[in-house]
Order: structure tokens, then sequence, then C-alpha cells
């Protein structure tokens, strides 16, 4: 899959200085920020959302006491 991002000036030179210090293309860098970073930006607005919600929250202890795991 092809993509297009833009990004600010110091951004590209920093990622250009980087590309030509390790003679890997740009594109590599990219993709390991995004591999790397994908779960963590999922996990943190999903929370984001969760919060929203007005669900009551349980504790450890009282998950395991309705499981029965204190008995």
């Amino acid at each position: 899959m092809t993509l297009s991002i833009r990004v600010n000036k110091d951004t590209e030179f920093r990622l250009n200085q980087l590309a030509n210090l390790t003679d890997r293309p740009k594109a590599f860098y990219l993709r390991k920020l995004i591999e790397d970073n994908l779960d963590d930006l999922e996990d943190y607005y999903l929370a984001e959302q969760a919060d929203l919600k007005k669900e009551k929250i349980y504790t450890l202890k009282e998950v395991k006491q309705d499981i029965e795991l204190d008995s």
C-alpha cells in the first residue's frame, strides 16, 4: 500500500538526516515508526473512548469476588 504524509520542515530534515546517515530509505523509518507505535496509539485512543462512556469500572477485587477466585 502506498501512503502519502505531510510533515513539517524540521521533521523532514531530521528524517532526511537519519536516512542519509544510515544509508536507508526514509520509507524504512516511517514504516518502522508506524509498526512500532500503532499498538500504543490504538490503546491510547480506545482507552480515551472508553473513558468517555459512563460504564461501571470494576476493581480487581470485585472481579475476583464475582468469579469466585477469593473463596
